[in-house]
């Protein structure tokens, strides 16, 4: 298999392939896992979204609907202090694809993860309650049913993309990446938000994550990179439908702390001297991580 990142141009959607299922339903109404595996799951981190959440799930259930998909949506709640987590399973009693689970505290990257692990799609898409491009998953599962790719990121910052977010977060994002590449050798323009993946080829990579939170898709991605399996980028526009919920100057601490810890990790740590892909840790979810660790 080839590794290393290509940028891709659009695309047409053909043909669906058989899904797998693996893992346990966590809210919402019980149903024959081995009947209607999906092949696509989508997960969503989510914290404190009750003003947007039921009327984003239900315009992106019809979309998919309407696609002829097979799948479910994970709404991985991770500390919320609103109605989201009620609102969530109010969802999923009406939508049978619709599968809410909890994380114990606000951990964007934990959330993440948590519904990787609970995934039983054979591809994943890690998805945005603001963005919900199904756009992009579309293009997306024509190079992974093609093969052509074992991750596909929704890029902001490629040629093509179109980011309306503001000035100040369009910043940011550059900044951050252009570290990336300096301080880990990431060859991409993008690693947090759209990402579509081949469950069985992710779940050992996430396995192997040292960090949470904000900086855990963007290690993700990388230890994807560097195990030589193969990442595609696509172009994607974002248009926000509310200001982030944790404001981009608190975040920056932490950030900065896990992009540090992720360095010792790659650079330096004796525990991952290899990258490579182990086979024999993608045929069954991983234990979910310790929250307390």
């Amino acid at each position: 298999m080839g590794g290393g990142l290509r940028r891709e141009s659009d695309g047409e959607p053909d043909g669906q392939s058989d899904g797998q299922s693996d893992g346990q339903s966590d809210g919402g109404p019980k149903r024959d896992d081995a009947a209607e595996a999906p092949e696509l799951s989508v997960v969503i981190p989510v914290y404190n979204e009750e003003a947007i959440l039921e009327a984003s799930l239900d315009e992106l259930c019809d979309r998919l609907d309407a696609e002829g998909l097979r799948y479910e949506v994970i709404v991985a709640e991770n500390g919320s202090r609103d109605r989201t987590v009620e609102l969530a399973q109010a969802i999923a009693a009406r939508r049978e694809q619709v599968r809410p689970c909890s994380y114990p505290e606000p951990n964007y990257g934990g959330a993440l993860r948590e519904g990787i692990y609970r995934a039983r799609g054979r591809f994943v898409i890690c998805e945005e309650i603001d963005l919900c491009d199904v756009g992009f998953h579309l293009r997306a599962l024509e190079l992974l049913r093609r093969d052509e790719a074992d991750v596909v990121i929704g890029s902001k910052a490629m040629r093509g993309a179109e980011d309306t977010r503001p000035l100040s977060r369009r910043l940011a994002t550059r900044v951050y990446n252009a570290a990336l590449r300096v301080t880990l050798g990431f060859s991409g323009t993008d690693t947090h938000g759209l990402k579509a993946l081949r469950r069985e080829a992710i779940l050992p990579i996430a396995a192997r994550c040292v960090v949470e939170h904000d900086v855990f898709a963007s290690e993700l991605v990388i230890r994807a990179e560097r195990s030589g399996l193969r990442v595609r980028e696509l172009p994607v526009t974002v248009e926000e439908k509310r200001a982030p919920s944790i404001h981009l100057v608190r975040r920056v601490p932490r950030v900065l702390r896990n992009l540090a810890r992720l360095m010792i990790s790659i650079h330096l740590s004796s525990s991952v001297t290899s990258d490579e892909p182990d086979a024999s840790r993608t045929s069954a979810s991983p234990e979910p991580p310790d929250p307390s660790s």
